[in-house]
């Protein structure tokens, strides 16, 4: 990281048996940085622009998306005239969104931050957004904590993640038997799970709402999109990577069963619809985290 990160315990020691934090953020960063993660950031925006209005993001307000990747609820949240910041622990991504901003005449701060240890005081702003982000953290606990120190009492948190039943599930648990995850880390996928949301944040939430969505991938066939999810997401582009050709044929061979029991478009097209679980809620007034 080039930018100073404030020390918290988010940067502590592992536990004596348990999982090396730091190590994995370490591989994770590397991961989101392989590839091009903003090729199919692009494609995600409607999420974006969805979260912003469950949110009710309004003019003014103090906004900050968190593993914001290349922008897209960031752009949301700046379209309705909110005052944004813009954070991820990818420089290049960061960047993607920078320019993004620009081509719009969107005034943005972006911050390289990590999500589990936020470079701002309590209370610093009137909502959190994040679409497919806070979800890869690898210590959920820590980054709802965050989450919820950085925005004041009655703000809102929102947040977009893949659940475990929908296509992404799917995706993930068939990369995962070519290449393990990181052992002792909960999965990303149980952000997309009412019970786990509600351990997280219940207890702080004045109110918390939860709506099960469809994202629709639209590609021309499944060769195209395990191309473009090969070249460019990182996840799969580093399993891949970590494959020798043997194995690289049988994960293609399983990803292409995936996405073809998947489409609903026939032999015309590609499309995938993805579930995700969108949440909103208020943290309680006057709660000191």
């Amino acid at each position: 990281m080039t930018q100073a990160i404030p020390s918290t315990p988010a940067q502590r020691q592992p536990d004596a048996g348990g999982p090396d934090f730091a190590a994995i953020k370490q591989r994770q960063q590397a991961t989101w940085a392989s590839g091009d993660f903003a090729i199919i950031g692009v494609t995600l925006q409607i999420v974006g622009e969805s979260l912003a209005e469950a949110a009710d993001i309004r003019a003014g307000e103090r906004v900050i998306d968190i593993a914001a990747g290349n922008g897209n609820a960031t752009l949301a949240a700046a379209r309705r005239f909110a005052r944004v910041t813009s954070t991820d622990y990818v420089p290049a991504l960061l960047d993607k969104g920078r320019q993004r901003a620009a081509a719009e005449g969107l005034q943005v701060e972006f911050r390289e931050a990590d999500a589990e240890a936020l470079p701002f005081p309590d209370a610093s702003f009137d909502a959190a957004l994040s679409t497919f982000g806070v979800m890869f953290t690898p210590d959920h606990a820590r980054c709802a904590g965050e989450m919820l120190r950085v925005v004041r009492g009655g703000g809102r948190i929102a947040f977009a993640n893949w659940t475990p039943e929908g296509f992404l599930g799917q995706m993930f648990r068939t990369v995962g038997k070519h290449v393990p995850p990181p052992a002792g880390i909960q999965s990303p996928l149980m952000w997309g799970t009412e019970a786990h949301v509600r351990e997280l944040f219940g207890k702080q939430a004045g109110e918390l709402r939860l709506n099960r969505k469809i994202f629709h991938f639209r590609y021309a066939s499944s060769a195209h999109m395990l191309q473009v999810f090969r070249d460019f997401y990182g996840p799969v582009h580093m399993a891949f990577r970590a494959l020798d050709e043997q194995r690289k044929a049988a994960l293609e061979q399983d990803l292409i069963e995936v996405l073809e029991s998947a489409n609903k478009a026939g032999q015309s097209s590609l499309v995938i619809p993805a579930e995700y679980l969108e949440v909103v809620l208020t943290k309680q007034a006057g709660l000191v985290h």
